[in-house]
């Protein structure tokens, strides 16, 4: 009898906890966005669909409106979907908004760094880098000389395949890679060194890993799955590695540095840390130099070597508007000539190609995380400091209104009645405001430069029929993952 009062008592105790913790929930969500009601602990995880979580919000958006509330386990989510919302948040309301909602997979990132830093420091490494970064080419006349000089390497990797059919995963990948290198360390990887190819796979790897439906929940409750076995230890592990690499890099530069010539953006961080050297609180550390070119290092090859990658696959499924990209090459550039960033005046199809690739595979669909930096009111709502915050940029991307019927893939989306180069506003894969990707500028110039070095010389062969190719994401999550194929490239006579 005893033991039967006990447990009833547990029960009653365990029940009025989940009542207290309920209504602390509702209580505390009085002022904010609507949205579904959370359950203890768990949030609304459970009315999301973990293999598609972008599909999931614009589901919500439809009941909930542009800006509403979930809880994603016990972190407060106030999601914001389509245009209005997305550009008054991440410009007109860009300070209350800037910071980064943390990501627990990348904890070894945290408060260092540029992508995943939501410290002190973000802002100023920020600035040190894009300044230093455009004095090394990123956005000038420099970058595209570097891309020029790196396309004949890849033209030649390519036509070693000589016709047969291989998978363009590492191939088209080392040449994004070794333009970021250039710029971070002034290195260059030849196509079959084995560093190089075991970096790109650790990058590839993780974006893969990130995209899958345990990494989705896992960053939602890491404090509980931290220590069970799974894919989330894989891309810990994968970081480390590139750090790793990366700091060996650091500690290389480190001792052969001359102050007085930097020679890239590793030697220019490592030129501040000296400055530093008898700081209490420096600025520049070896491990947060290490962080921010890991970071660097990791955004310029893969989101490049990816939509490269997936555009390529498109273009095999519409052979007719490949086809339209060789006239206008042939009629610009020619057979010989390297292609140039001048030629994209004249060459508005191609433009109009590579902005509806980016466009129409929708990289991030979610955005990285944002976080409310201070208490903020925002369209008649309270969202209180330290709310993580989603600007969704699938919803601008997909927008009906603005790119009619956008599950189609047609280049027609950025090209007026004239045939000219139509600019959308919508158009923001880079994010946008404080946070926007700080390569937005160099990876734009990759995207034409490369595709139409390719095109200029290669056809595109599929081993299967155009129209039994699929272009569904092979999984959907940080981000839209293109299937994996192989393809054969022709030379063109």
């Amino acid at each position: 009898m005893a033991a039967l009062g006990i447990t009833v008592a547990l029960l009653a105790w365990v029940a009025i906890l989940l009542l207290v913790s309920i209504w602390k929930q509702v209580h505390s969500s009085w002022n904010l966005p609507p949205g579904p009601f959370p359950l203890p602990i768990i949030g609304n995880i459970y009315q999301l669909d973990l293999k598609n979580i972008p599909k999931s919000f614009t589901r919500l958006a439809e009941r909930f409106g542009p800006v509403f509330t979930l809880y994603l386990g016990s972190r407060r989510t106030v999601v914001l979907h389509g245009y209005e919302a997305v550009r008054e948040a991440l410009l007109d309301r860009r300070n209350d908004f800037s910071g980064r909602g943390e990501i627990a997979v990348f904890h070894a990132h945290k408060d260092r760094g540029i992508i995943f830093n939501n410290g002190p420091t973000w802002k100023d490494v920020r600035r040190f880098s894009l300044t230093n970064l455009r004095d090394y080419g990123m956005g000038k006349r420099g970058n595209e000389e570097r891309i020029q000089r790196e396309a004949p390497y890849l033209l030649e990797a390519l036509r070693k395949t000589q016709g047969q059919p291989f998978d363009p995963t590492f191939v088209i990948g080392c040449a994004p890679c070794n333009v970021i290198a250039d710029i971070l360390f002034r290195k260059h990887f030849n196509y079959n060194d084995k560093k190089c190819l075991r970096l790109m796979s650790l990058f590839n790897e993780n974006f893969y890993l990130l995209s899958t439906p345990w990494l989705q929940f896992y960053n939602n409750f890491p404090s509980y799955l931290y220590y069970l076995p799974g894919s989330h230890r894989k891309v810990m592990k994968n970081v480390s590695e590139i750090k790793d690499y990366v700091a060996e890099i650091v500690k290389e530069h480190h001792q052969l540095l001359d102050p007085g010539c930097p020679q890239d953006l590793t030697d220019s961080l490592l030129v501040e840390m000296e400055k530093e050297k008898h700081s209490t609180e420096p600025l520049y550390t070896s491990d947060g130099i290490t962080v921010t070119l890991a970071d660097l290092f990791f955004a310029g090859t893969e989101t490049t070597s990816t939509t490269l990658r997936y555009g390529l696959l498109i273009l095999m499924k519409y052979p007719e508007i490949e086809e339209k990209l060789h006239e206008e090459i042939d009629r610009v550039i020619g057979p010989s000539r390297i292609p140039a960033i001048k030629d994209r005046l004249e060459m508005p199809y191609m433009d109009a190609v590579v902005h509806e690739i980016q466009r129409f595979i929708n990289l991030v669909p979610s955005n990285l995380p944002h976080e409310a930096v201070q208490d903020t009111t925002f369209r008649g709502y309270v969202i209180p400091k330290g709310t993580v915050v989603i600007p969704t940029l699938d919803s601008l991307l997909f927008d009906e209104k603005e790119f009619p019927d956008p599950e189609k893939f047609n280049p027609g989306h950025f090209l007026n009645e004239n045939g000219k180069f139509k600019y959308s506003d919508y158009f923001k894969p880079f994010s946008t405001g404080k946070r926007v990707c700080v390569g937005e500028g160099l990876a734009r110039m990759e995207l034409f430069l490369f595709l139409s070095a390719i095109l200029q010389h290669f056809n595109l062969k599929p081993l299967v029929d155009p129209k039994d190719i699929d272009l569904s994401p092979m999984t959907i999550g940080f981000g839209n993952i293109p299937p994996h194929y192989k393809l054969c490239v022709i030379p063109r006579s």
